[in-house]
């Protein structure tokens, strides 16, 4: 039954086109049926590929970054001290 579902929904994502107009700042505005059928949501980012057969837009995984500042690494190192002094020094195994 969940390959019948799957099969079906590709179908209809398969036969799913609309078409786009740039605007003159260079945007494109997706269709609301095709964005929820493809459950992409405000600020959402795609990668635009170029492909023989024209342009392939998919979803992007984007993970979001945190550069350290000196600040930042610095509370780090303050919160680790705290730890390890409450929990005291490390034993060592017996080999």
């Amino acid at each position: 039954m969940a390959e019948l579902q799957k099969s079906s929904k590709a179908a209809i994502l398969a036969a799913m086109r609309a078409a786009l107009t740039i605007s003159s700042r260079g945007t494109l505005t997706l269709p609301a049926k095709l964005r929820q059928s493809l459950g992409l949501k405000a600020d959402d980012q795609l990668i635009a590929e170029t492909v023989p057969e024209g342009l392939l837009l998919r979803p992007a995984v984007t993970l979001p970054v945190e550069i350290y500042t000196e600040r930042r690494i610095a509370e780090f190192d303050a919160s680790e001290a705290e730890l390890a002094g409450v929990l005291g020094p490390k034993k060592r195994r017996a080999r």
